[in-house]
């Protein structure tokens, strides 16, 4: 049984996401490392909006500093 034959890397669609999706500067792009470009992709059946318990949990465990420098 023979290897499944490789594609080359779709370059033009990583370009174009970075610079269109992540509004990286092309400088970012090429400076970013595989494993950097690869976690800002999104993951397959993610992005799911943030559900509002979650969201008030965030808010409680990191809540706004008060405008004197202390927390609430």
């Amino acid at each position: 049984m023979s290897p499944a034959p490789s594609r080359p890397f779709p370059w033009d669609e990583a370009l174009a996401f970075a610079l269109g999706r992540l509004f990286w500067r092309p400088a970012d792009f090429w400076a970013a490392t595989p494993r950097e470009f690869a976690a800002a992709l999104p993951l397959p059946g993610g992005n799911a909006p943030l559900s509002r318990a979650a969201f008030e949990g965030l808010l409680a465990a990191h809540p706004d500093p008060s405008p004197a420098g202390n927390t609430p």
